[in-house]
């Protein structure tokens, strides 16, 4: 819906390659998605069926079938890849891939650690049938990646085939790039944000706190994900302008 306000950031148009909103979908029901939906479609541009969720969720393919309706892209997490490949199921992996026509993955090594190479070997051949998203970091807390080492990862991850890279908060946001109490590392932050390209890294950001940091930090189109369903608008709100914490973001200075 357009608006008659000025002064409001530009946003692309779907679909678009920046400034894109990733939804974390932890076990919603087919009515709880259709809600969803109805609202948020247009501010919303991925949905990642959370964790090993689409194993057990009655309806899958209807729930999925809802998303692409809406002009969004439905893809499992990358626990249940994670949860296949240590099974050596891999095959059986793109299988239920193709079976439920999802055109996008999630690679990633957050829970089951494995060899760099082995990771950039799954990137590419997935990347020869469909779009791919690498997660960098782990899920651990008593793992710990050096700056450095998350930019080597997500620079050899693109060149591997990945669309994006993610970096990794999990749902709670007190992980990856985040310290125990959800403030951003500054450190490995900066790190990325000076070595590899924005337009091309999706940062987990499950708190509005996060969420205002790097709009206010990186703007309006900063690519953002694991974003609750139920806060789709709110996280429009402040990539607009229209919330409290970007009130004056984008406003000119000589009207304030």
């Amino acid at each position: 819906m357009k608006s008659a306000l000025t002064f409001l950031p530009e946003r692309p148009a779907k679909p678009r390659k920046t400034g894109l909103t990733m939804v974390m979908d932890k076990g919603m029901s087919v009515r709880e998605a259709e809600d969803f939906v109805s609202v948020g479609s247009e501010c919303a541009d991925f949905v990642k069926l959370g964790f090993g969720t689409s194993v057990i969720t009655p309806a899958l393919d209807r729930k999925i079938a809802v998303y692409k309706n809406a002009g969004l892209i439905p893809y499992f997490g990358g626990t249940l890849f994670e949860a296949y490949v240590v099974r050596n199921m891999f095959d059986s992996y793109r299988e239920l891939v193709n079976r439920y026509g999802i055109t996008m993955v999630e690679v990633s090594d957050g829970s089951y650690e494995f060899e760099h190479s082995r990771k950039l070997e799954y990137i590419s051949r997935l990347a020869e049938t469909v779009t791919v998203l690498s997660e960098v970091g782990s899920k651990k807390k008593d793992v710990v990646y050096s700056p450095l080492q998350w930019v080597d990862m997500m620079k050899s991850e693109l060149e591997a085939g990945a669309f994006k890279v993610i970096a990794e908060a999990r749902e709670s946001g007190t992980v990856g790039i985040y310290n125990d109490d959800g403030s951003v590392n500054s450190n490995i932050i900066d790190a990325i944000s000076h070595q590899v390209s924005l337009d091309n890294v999706l940062w987990e950001a499950p708190l509005k706190a996060q969420q205002v940091w790097f709009i206010k930090n990186f703007g309006a189109n900063v690519n953002l994900g694991n974003i609750a369903p139920n806060e789709i608008l709110s996280l429009e709100t402040l990539r607009l302008g229209l919330r409290g914490d970007t009130f004056f973001q984008f406003l000119p200075k000589d009207i304030l």
